[in-house]
Protein backbone atom coordinates (compact mmCIF):
# COMPACT_ATOMS: atom_id res chain seq x y z
CA UNK A 1 0.00 0.00 0.00
CA UNK A 2 2.86 2.40 0.78
CA UNK A 3 4.32 1.96 -2.70
CA UNK A 4 0.93 2.71 -4.26
CA UNK A 5 0.54 5.88 -2.18
CA UNK A 6 4.06 6.94 -3.07
CA UNK A 7 3.89 6.25 -6.80
CA UNK A 8 0.25 6.66 -7.84
CA UNK A 9 -1.61 8.84 -5.33
CA UNK A 10 0.25 12.05 -6.26
CA UNK A 11 -1.06 11.71 -9.83
CA UNK A 12 -4.77 11.27 -9.13
CA UNK A 13 -5.60 14.86 -10.06
CA UNK A 14 -3.75 14.55 -13.37
CA UNK A 15 -5.55 11.25 -13.96
CA UNK A 16 -8.94 12.86 -13.36
CA UNK A 17 -8.09 15.76 -15.68
CA UNK A 18 -7.09 13.41 -18.48
CA UNK A 19 -10.12 11.16 -18.00
CA UNK A 20 -12.44 14.16 -17.84
CA UNK A 21 -11.13 15.61 -21.08
CA UNK A 22 -11.24 12.28 -22.92
CA UNK A 23 -14.66 11.15 -21.72
CA UNK A 24 -16.26 14.59 -21.50
CA UNK A 25 -18.14 13.47 -18.40
CA UNK A 26 -17.39 14.15 -14.72
CA UNK A 27 -18.99 10.99 -13.39
CA UNK A 28 -17.31 8.85 -16.02
CA UNK A 29 -13.95 10.45 -15.23
CA UNK A 30 -14.33 9.58 -11.56
CA UNK A 31 -15.27 5.98 -12.48
CA UNK A 32 -12.35 5.73 -14.92
CA UNK A 33 -9.87 7.00 -12.33
CA UNK A 34 -11.22 4.62 -9.72
CA UNK A 35 -10.97 1.66 -12.10
CA UNK A 36 -7.51 2.79 -13.23
CA UNK A 37 -6.29 3.13 -9.63
CA UNK A 38 -7.57 -0.34 -8.87
CA UNK A 39 -5.83 -1.71 -11.95
CA UNK A 40 -2.59 0.12 -11.04
CA UNK A 41 -2.76 -1.25 -7.50
CA UNK A 42 -3.39 -4.76 -8.80
CA UNK A 43 -0.47 -4.64 -11.26
CA UNK A 44 1.95 -2.46 -9.29
CA UNK A 45 4.43 -5.32 -9.00
CA UNK A 46 4.81 -5.17 -12.82
CA UNK A 47 5.97 -1.56 -12.64
CA UNK A 48 9.73 -1.66 -12.27
CA UNK A 49 11.25 1.76 -12.11
CA UNK A 50 10.64 4.67 -14.38
CA UNK A 51 8.00 7.31 -14.70
CA UNK A 52 5.07 6.35 -12.49
CA UNK A 53 2.97 9.27 -13.73
CA UNK A 54 3.33 8.23 -17.38
CA UNK A 55 2.60 4.59 -16.47
CA UNK A 56 -0.53 5.51 -14.52
CA UNK A 57 -1.77 7.99 -17.14
CA UNK A 58 -1.38 5.27 -19.76
CA UNK A 59 -3.75 3.10 -17.73
CA UNK A 60 -6.15 6.06 -17.35
CA UNK A 61 -6.04 6.77 -21.08
CA UNK A 62 -6.77 3.15 -21.95
CA UNK A 63 -9.63 2.96 -19.43
CA UNK A 64 -11.05 6.24 -20.80
CA UNK A 65 -11.15 4.89 -24.34
CA UNK A 66 -12.65 1.65 -23.08
CA UNK A 67 -15.38 3.72 -21.42
CA UNK A 68 -15.94 5.69 -24.65
CA UNK A 69 -16.37 2.47 -26.65
CA UNK A 70 -18.72 0.98 -24.08
CA UNK A 71 -20.84 4.12 -23.93
CA UNK A 72 -21.04 4.74 -27.68
CA UNK A 73 -24.58 5.62 -28.64
CA UNK A 74 -25.62 6.59 -25.14
CA UNK A 75 -26.44 10.18 -24.34
CA UNK A 76 -25.01 11.53 -21.12
CA UNK A 77 -26.14 14.49 -19.12
CA UNK A 78 -23.46 16.06 -16.99
CA UNK A 79 -24.55 17.79 -13.84
CA UNK A 80 -21.98 20.27 -12.62
CA UNK A 81 -22.08 20.15 -8.85
CA UNK A 82 -19.37 22.72 -8.36
CA UNK A 83 -20.42 26.19 -7.43
CA UNK A 84 -18.29 29.23 -8.06
CA UNK A 85 -16.88 30.97 -5.04
CA UNK A 86 -17.19 34.56 -6.16
CA UNK A 87 -16.31 36.02 -2.78
CA UNK A 88 -13.16 33.88 -2.62
CA UNK A 89 -12.17 34.89 -6.13
CA UNK A 90 -12.76 38.57 -5.44
CA UNK A 91 -10.72 38.48 -2.27
CA UNK A 92 -7.60 37.92 -4.38
CA UNK A 93 -7.83 41.46 -5.75
CA UNK A 94 -9.83 40.80 -8.91
CA UNK A 95 -12.54 43.21 -9.85
CA UNK A 96 -15.95 41.79 -10.79
CA UNK A 97 -15.25 42.81 -14.40
CA UNK A 98 -11.93 40.92 -14.52
CA UNK A 99 -13.51 37.90 -12.85
CA UNK A 100 -16.30 37.90 -15.46
CA UNK A 101 -13.83 38.17 -18.35
CA UNK A 102 -11.69 35.38 -16.89
CA UNK A 103 -14.73 33.14 -16.39
CA UNK A 104 -16.00 33.76 -19.93
CA UNK A 105 -12.55 33.10 -21.42
CA UNK A 106 -12.16 29.87 -19.45
CA UNK A 107 -15.60 28.68 -20.58
CA UNK A 108 -14.78 29.55 -24.20
CA UNK A 109 -11.49 27.68 -24.02
CA UNK A 110 -13.20 24.66 -22.44
CA UNK A 111 -15.85 24.58 -25.19
CA UNK A 112 -13.23 24.89 -27.93
CA UNK A 113 -11.05 22.17 -26.40
CA UNK A 114 -14.07 19.89 -26.00
CA UNK A 115 -14.81 20.27 -29.72
CA UNK A 116 -11.47 18.68 -30.69
CA UNK A 117 -11.27 14.96 -31.45
CA UNK A 118 -10.00 13.00 -28.42
CA UNK A 119 -6.64 12.12 -30.01
CA UNK A 120 -5.82 15.81 -30.38
CA UNK A 121 -7.43 16.88 -27.12
CA UNK A 122 -5.39 14.40 -25.10
CA UNK A 123 -2.01 15.70 -26.31
CA UNK A 124 -2.98 19.27 -25.44
CA UNK A 125 -4.19 18.19 -22.02
CA UNK A 126 -1.04 16.18 -21.34
CA UNK A 127 1.36 18.90 -22.56
CA UNK A 128 -0.30 22.20 -21.77
CA UNK A 129 -2.41 21.33 -18.72
CA UNK A 130 -0.38 18.51 -17.13
CA UNK A 131 3.02 19.80 -18.35
CA UNK A 132 4.32 16.36 -19.32
CA UNK A 133 7.49 16.24 -21.43
CA UNK A 134 7.13 15.00 -25.02
CA UNK A 135 8.82 11.68 -24.21
CA UNK A 136 6.28 10.98 -21.45
CA UNK A 137 3.37 11.91 -23.70
CA UNK A 138 4.78 9.46 -26.27
CA UNK A 139 4.73 6.75 -23.58
CA UNK A 140 1.19 7.54 -22.45
CA UNK A 141 -0.31 7.79 -25.93
CA UNK A 142 1.93 5.04 -27.37
CA UNK A 143 3.10 6.99 -30.40
CA UNK A 144 6.57 8.15 -31.51
CA UNK A 145 7.83 11.43 -30.08
CA UNK A 146 7.80 13.04 -33.54
CA UNK A 147 4.12 12.17 -33.86
CA UNK A 148 3.49 13.75 -30.46
CA UNK A 149 5.05 17.00 -31.64
CA UNK A 150 3.19 17.06 -34.96
CA UNK A 151 -0.11 16.06 -33.33
CA UNK A 152 0.36 18.78 -30.71
CA UNK A 153 1.02 21.36 -33.43
CA UNK A 154 -2.09 20.25 -35.32
CA UNK A 155 -4.14 20.20 -32.11
CA UNK A 156 -3.09 23.75 -31.26
CA UNK A 157 -3.96 24.90 -34.79
CA UNK A 158 -7.35 23.18 -34.52
CA UNK A 159 -7.90 24.77 -31.11
CA UNK A 160 -7.08 28.18 -32.54
CA UNK A 161 -9.62 27.66 -35.33
CA UNK A 162 -12.26 26.58 -32.80
CA UNK A 163 -11.57 29.65 -30.68
CA UNK A 164 -11.85 31.89 -33.75
CA UNK A 165 -15.18 30.25 -34.66
CA UNK A 166 -16.52 30.84 -31.15
CA UNK A 167 -15.22 34.41 -31.18
CA UNK A 168 -16.80 35.15 -34.58
CA UNK A 169 -20.17 33.81 -33.36
CA UNK A 170 -20.31 36.30 -30.50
Amino acid sequence: MNRFEELIAPHLDAAYNLARWITGNDAAARDVVQESALRAFRFLQRFADGNAKAWFLTIVRNESYTWLKASAGRHWVTIDDETGDIDGALSHGQSPELLTIHTENAALLQQALSALPPAFREVIVLKDLEDLPYKDIALVVDIPIGTVMSRLARARAMLKLELLKWHDNE
